[in-house]
This record gives structure tokens, C-alpha cells and sequence, in this order.
């Protein structure tokens, strides 16, 4: 609420100045007009009336100065409406507390001016978030339009949309309801017969993990790099990694603690020590694979995204200890549907990235979900992974995966402190398993150097 009363404050402020200007720009006119009208009258009369003549000049030398000093105002009002609608927002009292929340504020004599905090600011992230739907990227909408040319997996064209904006506690209440953890066990459809039996785990996943309280979701970004979280994120009950994303070398920002490993299906069959290498021996492993839209085990199987079934065979004929779980396709878009109807916009008909399907399984598992940079915090940069050198701008914002919309929906879905996705990298989620109450919000937020942060408005 305090957000918006500063945005109209700041639009109210503009109005006023298109107000003035446009008074201005018609007086302006109306001087320019009536001198040309007068000096036009006057000119066909006789040459003998010079006292006419001698004022018709002046009038006319009167207007142009008239012109010229309007045009001075109109130039000083434009310069004073832009230093105050322009950088720094004036604030009052009562919202000084959700701005200046990481306690490093530049007071002013004048309450009434401006008061915002210094450096690297939350005020500033919360105005220039890219993280809504007024300021999604063109490339994005680029990338829309050439997957939705290709529609490899037989996505509708015509694709339902929320009529309404739901609430936060609506929108998990419906993704608790249509997406549910599943993972392909054996007897589903073409998995079945003695060769799989003997590979598929019969213990179901919340079987075999059990209860679980407080979860972390750790992505490979490169804005983990300096982060100093990783005793933190050691601290949770579970730790949930992705891919070839490794730990050794930078316990220090991402922890040490592997409870679950999500990969694609795409690292099975390209990584050479895929079975070999003690990176995929520790916790347990899931996989998924894109699948076609309608969700048919049958054409999934006859055709996968990548031919990742042999060489999971292969995996568990190696190391039969090792929990090893395929993810159902019917996961992934269940999800994409709950991320398409909640856009304004079409997004990309491609299944979610790795992160946002971990996400997932952990509300499926767990009471409390902590995501680390999955919206980037003030260490956000082109880096895509915090253990690789390689640069692109798309691995922050989306080109085969939706994720800009994925990350939407997830600050939508935020419980925590908008300082803590800023300073931190943090979004703060209820599992399926702890009803949606505002007992969860009733402490105030700690940081991870132990400062309260004021509960969110």
C-alpha cells in the first residue's frame, strides 16, 4: 500500500507539471496569435496615422518579449518537473520503515524531502524489478514468438488466462492443487515388464526423504559467486542442487549439504563420467526429460527429448544403491499451465527450467522453501553458472524455458522481505504441507547477519 501511495504521489506530481506547461504553451500562443491578428489589421490603413503605426510596433516589440520570457518559464518549469518526479521519491514518515530496510539510510533536516536508502537500495530495486509484467524484455517476447512458430511439443495455441489477479494465498492454494509431485513407477504404461521392476525404486520419494521442515533450493547462477551463504544454506533440513553444479571449491557460497540432485535429461547423455563421477553419488537423483503436452507416457517413450532410458538402466545396474527417480512428464506441464493462465501474455510453449521444477518437488516435500538467487540479488550479472566462465544474458531472463514468467510467479508467491531478494537473493515459500496463515509471517524476518527486518506490507 505504501508502494503504491509514492507511485501516485510521483503521478500526481506530473499531471501538475503537464498542467502548468500546457497553460504556458497557450498563453504563449495567445500572445503570438493576437500581435499577428492586430499587426495584420493595421497594415492596409493610411501611412499618415504613424502614432498608430509607432504602437503597433511597440505591441509587437511588447509580444516577442512576452514570447521570449513565457519561453524562459516554460523551460524552468520543465526543469523543476523533472527534479521532482525524476530520481529521488519524496517520502513520509510512515514509509520510511519499508524503505530504509537494510538500515543504511540518508536522512534528510526536512522530513517531508527526500529519504532514501544509500548505495545499493532497495527503494531503486523495488522501482526498476524487472520482475513484473510491465517490464518484460523485448528478447523475451522475441523468444516467444520463434518457439511459438516451432511448438515442438504440440502445445494449444489457444491457452486459458486468469480473468482476475489472485491473491498470494490463492495462487499457492492452486498450484498445491494441480501440481502434484509425481515420478514414473513401475507398471505406468510402457514401464513396466521385468527390466523395469528391477530399476524404478519402490519407495515413493516423501517415503523415502520423510518429513521435512525447512528446505533450501540452491541455483547454479553465477550471482552465488561471493555470496558468503553456504553455512547458511547448510543450516537446512534439505539442500536441492542441479545438474553438474558442485560444491567443492565453493562451500564457502553454496554449502556443502546435497540432499537431492535434479539433472536433465540432456547431461545424462552427453556427460562421459556420468557414472563415475562421486558428483551424481551423493543424495538422490532425479531426472526429467521434456515430454510432449499431452502428457502420453506411450509417445514419451517411443520418442524422448533426449534417449536418456539406456543409460539409466546402465546407471542402476552400477550402483543399485543409489535412490534414482524419474520425474512424471505430467509435472512439468501442470506447471506450465499454472504459469501460462497467471501471465498476461503467451510464454514460451517449452517446459520449465530445471530450477523452477525443483522448486516444485521441494513445496512438495517440505513445510519452508528458501530459494537462493533464483531472482537475482544486487550480485546479479550475465554469468550463468557460479562454477563456469560462460556469459549470456538469456540465463538470466529465458530463451527456451519461460523463466522469466517462472520468476514472476514466484515473486508473487513470496513470503519474505523484498530486501532479502536484494541483498541476499532470497524468496522465502510455504510447502504444501503448512497452510498458507499468517503465522508465518508473524516474526519479523532475520537476516543472515541476525538485523530484523520490518514484516512486509
Amino acid at each position: 500500500v505504501e508502494h503504491r501511495v509514492a507511485a501516485v504521489r510521483r503521478t500526481a506530481q506530473t499531471h501538475k507539471c503537464h498542467m502548468y506547461l500546457l497553460l504556458l504553451c497557450n498563453t504563449s500562443i495567445f500572445t503570438l496569435f493576437s500581435e499577428s491578428i492586430y499587426s495584420a489589421a493595421l497594415k492596409g490603413q493610411s501611412r499618415t496615422r504613424a502614432r498608430h503605426r509607432r504602437m503597433t510596433c511597440f505591441r509587437m516589440l511588447w509580444g516577442k518579449r512576452l514570447q521570449l520570457g513565457f519561453f524562459l518559464v516554460a523551460i524552468m518549469t520543465m526543469f523543476v518537473c523533472w527534479r521532482s518526479t525524476s530520481g529521488k521519491v519524496p517520502l513520509v514518515a510512515a514509509e520510511r520503515r519499508l524503505y530504509c530496510c537494510t538500515g543504511r539510510c540518508e536522512t534528510s533536516a526536512k522530513p517531508h524531502l527526500n529519504l532514501r536508502p544509500a548505495g545499493n537500495a532497495c527503494l531503486e530495486e523495488e522501482y526498476r524489478s524487472p520482475w513484473n509484467s510491465s517490464n518484460v524484455p523485448q528478447q523475451v517476447f522475441h523468444s516467444v514468438k520463434m518457439w511459438n512458430a516451432v511448438n515442438k511439443f504440440h502445445v494449444p495455441y489457444k491457452r486459458r488466462r486468469q480473468k482476475f489477479f489472485k491473491s498470494r494465498d490463492e495462487l499457492q492454494r492452486e498450484v498445491e492443487e494441480r501440481v502434484a509431485l509425481r515420478t514414473v513407477r513401475a507398471g505406468d504404461g510402457p514401464f513396466s515388464g521385468d527390466d523395469w521392476d528391477a530399476f524404478l525404486p519402490k519407495k515413493d520419494l516423501r517415503e523415502l526423504l520423510g518429513p521435512m521442515k525447512r528446505c533450501a533450493v540452491v541455483m547454479s547462477s553465477g550471482s552465488m559467486r561471493d555470496s558468503s551463504l553456504g553455512s547458511q544454506i547448510d543450516e537446512h533440513d534439505a539442500v536441492i542442487r542441479f545438474n553438474a553444479a558442485p560444491t567443492k571449491g565453493f562451500s564457502a557460497d553454496v554449502g556443502n549439504k546435497t540432499t537431492l540432485r535434479l539433472i536433465n535429461s540432456q547431461l545424462m547423455t552427453v556427460e562421459a563420467k556420468f557414472l563415475s563421477n562421486p558428483l551424481y553419488h551423493t543424495g538422490v537423483l532425479i531426472v526429467w526429460d521434456p515430454a510432449p503436452y499431452s502428457r502420453d507416457l506411450y509417445a514419451w517413450y517411443k520418442k524422448p527429448d533426449f534417449n536418456f532410458f539406456p543409460k539409466y538402466k546402465e546407471y542402476r545396474k552400477a550402483h543399485p544403491e543409489q535412490p534414482f527417480y524419474i520425474l512424471s512428464p505430467s509435472v512439468q506441464w501442470d506447471l506450465w499451465d499454472v504459469i501460462q493462465e497467471n501471465s498476461e501474455t503467451d510464454i514460451q510453449p517449452n517446459p520449465p527450467s530445471s530450477g523452477m521444477l525443483g522448486i516444485t518437488v521441494m513445496m512438495s516435500l517440505c513445510e519452508e522453501i528458501t530459494i537462493y538467487e533464483f531472482l537475482p540479488s544486487r550480485r546479479r550479472s550475465d554469468l550463468c553458472y557460479y562454477f563456469k566462465g560462460h556469459i549470456n544474458k538469456q540465463c538470466t531472463i529465458g530463451h527456451y524455458h519461460p523463466l522469466t514468467f517462472e520468476k514472476m510467479l514466484i515473486k508473487r508467491l513470496n513470503r519474505g522481505h523484498n530486501c532479502d531478494i536484494h541483498d541476499f537473493g532470497k524468496v522465502s515459500l510455504c510447502g504444501y504441507s503448512r497452510p498458507t496463515s499468517a503465522a508465518h509471517e508473524s516474526a519479523p524476518h532475520q537476516s543472515p547477519e541476525g538485523s530484523s527486518y520490518p514484516k512486509q506490507q
